[in-house]
């Protein structure tokens, strides 16, 4: 895989991070608040892991 399209798709899965956390803050969430905070969490890491292996990316 191209380093570009790696690229195009973190930008992409960073734009739905967004949503998540606007999701995250509706009050009537129940259970589902602990799947929401799972993805952010294995997001967060995909980033982090991104930015450590393409530094001049970020």
């Amino acid at each position: 895989m191209d380093a570009e399209i790696i690229k195009e798709r973190i930008k992409l899965i960073e734009g739905k991070r967004d949503s998540l956390l606007r999701l995250l803050e509706q009050p009537d969430l129940g259970t589902l608040r602990i799947d929401v905070n799972q993805a952010l969490e294995e997001m967060d890491d995909l980033i982090d892991e991104f930015k450590r292996t393409f530094p001049e990316a970020s």
